[in-house]
């Protein structure tokens, strides 16, 4: 069986924040052999602003599944905390995106990896630089930390746990 990486990102701002994105990345879990979650960061709200703040984290898995399977898989965690999202950029018990996996290219109507926006958001690369500072872009060749340090730094986000131990899942690489 052949294993991929791939690179999700979790948020959740509505009912237990934190338990909704342990939820997920036990889901994730279900589908991997590894799974490293990042901390845990409060961040404000992103497209959308009228909702509650955000916590976000970031996790690196191993892979069986296809990205297209990854991506139902994804899908169905959030159907299961979430039901159906009311509106794009609304508030949602747990989102689910697939980042990067390897470091191919997807762009259909249903999926585009890597993901359009993952560089421009810092609730995004603050998590996945604590993972990976020198992971690239596949398309554009920029690391995760330039990235970040091309961003001009929100005071809108804190820190709240390391390492996903907050969501009841330690990371479990090796």
């Amino acid at each position: 069986m052949k294993l991929s990486e791939a690179w999700l990102g979790l948020g959740s701002n509505l009912g237990d924040r934190a338990a909704n994105l342990g939820r997920g990345l036990r889901a994730l879990r279900g589908v991997s052999r590894d799974v490293q979650a990042s901390s845990v960061y409060e961040t404000t709200a992103a497209g959308f602003l009228g909702q509650p703040a955000f916590l976000n984290a970031v996790c690196r898995i191993w892979t069986w599944l296809d990205v297209f399977e990854l991506m139902d898989e994804a899908r169905r965690a959030q159907r299961a905390v979430s039901g159906e999202r009311s509106f794009p950029n609304g508030p949602r018990a747990l989102d689910v995106d697939v980042l990067l996996y390897g470091r191919m290219r997807v762009d259909t109507p249903g999926l585009t990896v890597p993901h359009p926006r993952m560089m421009d958001r810092e609730f995004v690369l603050r998590p996945l630089a604590e993972l990976s500072p020198g992971l690239a872009h596949p398309v554009t060749g920029e690391t995760v930390s330039s990235a970040l340090d091309r961003l001009a730094s929100s005071s809108a986000y804190s820190r709240l746990s390391s390492g996903g131990s907050r969501l009841g899942i330690e990371s479990s690489m090796g």
